[in-house]
């Protein structure tokens, strides 16, 4: 299970479509109140997170992911456009396990979930 969190509904939708095509079982939402709305019900193996979001930043929804809902186990990816070594950190200190920048590389999203699934 994969839960995308994107303010662009074309950026969400594109990366929901591509990942359903690869076979991934993909849960998108708009905003970081969905997002923890969602994991309260859901545990998702993956959860890719813009950190740009109206309201509750990226950082935030890490945060609350890891702490409040069944989110240790989860594979917490930051999608950016922010790149720089203390973007890299910020990203880190709030839970994330990996830091993708925008626009996607989908070959390393797809090496991150291979070893996910291994």
């Amino acid at each position: 299970k994969i839960l995308v969190v994107e303010d662009n509904q074309d950026s969400l939708e594109t990366l929901r479509l591509l990942l359903s095509a690869k076979g991934h079982d993909v849960h998108g939402v708009t905003s970081g109140r969905e997002a923890l709305e969602y994991a309260s019900r859901v545990v998702s193996d993956v959860a890719i997170v813009d950190l740009g979001l109206p309201e509750m930043d990226g950082y935030e929804v890490a945060r609350e992911l890891r702490k409040k809902h069944g989110g240790e186990e989860t594979l917490l990816v930051a999608l950016t456009g922010y790149g720089s070594p203390e973007d890299r950190k910020l990203t880190q200190k709030a839970g994330f396990d990996a830091h993708l920048l925008k626009p996607l590389d989908y070959d390393k999203l797809t090496s991150l979930l291979q070893e996910q699934e291994s």
